[in-house]
C-alpha cells in the first residue's frame, strides 16, 4: 500500500510538471513567457513608426492575436496633422464586457519613435505596453467584471519631430478623446491605466505626479503588498504623456511608466534591455489592482 502510494505521488509529481499542467496554472494569472513572446514578435518587426509598413505589421499582429483570443478589435482610423504632414493613424480598441457599461480603460501605444539615423526597435518603448496590453487581454476575458475593460492600443504616442514639444505627441490618445466626446461615448469612461515602457531590465518606476492621487496609491499600495517597494518606488515626478488628455478631460487615469531607462531612445532599445521579470512584476500588480480601482469608480467620486 506505501509503495502504490509513493507511486502515484510520483506520478502525480509528473503531472504537474507536463507543459499542459504548466500551462494550465499560468492560464490563472498573468504570465510573463507570453507576454514576452508578444514582445519579441513586435520587436522582430522592427522599427514602428506612425504611417510606416512596420505598425501596419504591427497592428496585424495584435489584431490577429486579438482574434485568436475569441474577442472582436476594431481600429479607429485618423488622419493626424503632424509637422511632417497629415498620416494616417489607428487605435486599436477590443472590449471585455462587465456587467454594466460603463468602462474602464487600460491603455499603452505600440509605436516607436521615428529615427532616420538609427534603427529603433523600441523593446521597452512601445513594445513592452503592447505587449502588456496583449496578455491582459486574455487574462481578463473570462473574468466577470463589475465595468467593462476597454483595452486600448494607442498609435502616434511619440513625436514625429526630434523633440517632444507643442502637440507634436500623443495623437491616438488626443484622437480618441475627442472622438468620444464628439460621440457622447465620453461619459462612460470612469477611469483610465496607462502602461508605458514598462519592460527595462533594471525595472524603476515612479508615481507620475499628475496622475490622479488615489488611483496612484492603490496600484502603490497594492506593489508594496506583493513585495515590490523596491520596484514601485515612493518618488514622483511629472511625465507627459497618453494620460494626459483623459485627465484633461475629467476622467481619473494613472500612468505607470518607467522613463528611469539608460537606452531610452536609442539603439540600444532592444531585447537585452527588457525582461520578462519586469512584465510579470508589473502584470501582477496591474491585476491585482484592478479590481480595487473597479469598486473605487463604482462609489460617488
Amino acid at each position: 500500500m506505501a509503495h502504490r502510494a509513493a507511486v502515484l505521488t510520483v506520478l502525480l509529481l509528473l503531472l504537474a510538471c507536463t507543459p499542459q499542467a504548466r500551462s494550465g496554472a499560468a492560464s490563472r494569472g498573468f504570465d510573463s513567457a507570453r507576454a514576452f513572446d508578444h514582445l519579441r514578435a513586435l520587436v522582430a518587426i522592427g522599427p514602428r513608426p506612425p504611417g510606416s509598413a512596420g505598425i501596419q505589421q504591427a497592428r496585424t499582429y495584435i489584431t490577429g492575436q486579438l482574434k485568436t483570443l475569441g474577442l472582436s478589435p476594431t481600429e479607429q482610423a485618423f488622419d493626424a496633422q503632424t509637422p511632417v504632414g497629415t498620416m494616417k493613424m489607428a487605435n486599436v480598441i477590443v472590449r471585455l464586457p462587465g456587467k454594466r457599461p460603463e468602462r474602464l480603460i487600460i491603455a499603452g501605444h505600440y509605436d516607436t519613435k521615428l529615427f532616420r539615423e538609427l534603427r529603433f526597435v523600441g523593446a521597452s518603448d512601445g513594445g513592452s505596453s503592447a505587449a502588456m496590453l496583449l496578455e491582459l487581454a486574455r487574462v481578463l476575458k473570462n473574468r466577470e467584471s463589475p465595468l467593462t475593460i476597454e483595452l486600448v492600443f494607442f498609435d502616434g504616442e511619440e513625436a514625429l519631430l526630434p523633440d517632444w514639444g507643442g502637440t507634436d505627441h500623443t495623437y491616438g490618445s488626443r484622437h480618441y478623446v475627442a472622438t468620444a466626446k464628439k460621440d457622447g461615448s465620453l461619459a462612460g469612461v470612469k477611469g483610465m491605466i496607462l502602461l508605458d515602457m514598462v519592460g527595462d531590465r533594471a525595472l524603476n518606476i515612479r508615481k507620475e505626479s499628475r496622475s490622479t492621487p488615489w488611483m496612484t496609491s492603490i496600484i502603490w499600495d497594492t506593489a508594496r503588498r506583493l513585495g515590490h517597494a523596491t520596484t514601485f518606488l515612493d518618488e514622483a515626478t511629472p511625465i507627459e504623456d497618453d494620460h494626459f488628455a483623459f485627465l484633461d478631460a475629467g476622467i481619473p487615469a494613472v500612468d505607470v511608466i518607467d522613463l528611469d531607462y539608460a537606452q531610452w531612445h536609442t539603439a540600444d532599445d532592444n531585447l537585452n534591455a527588457v525582461s520578462a521579470r519586469s512584465l510579470q512584476i508589473v502584470g501582477d500588480v496591474i491585476v491585482e489592482s484592478i479590481p480595487k480601482i473597479v469598486a473605487k469608480l463604482q462609489k460617488p467620486q
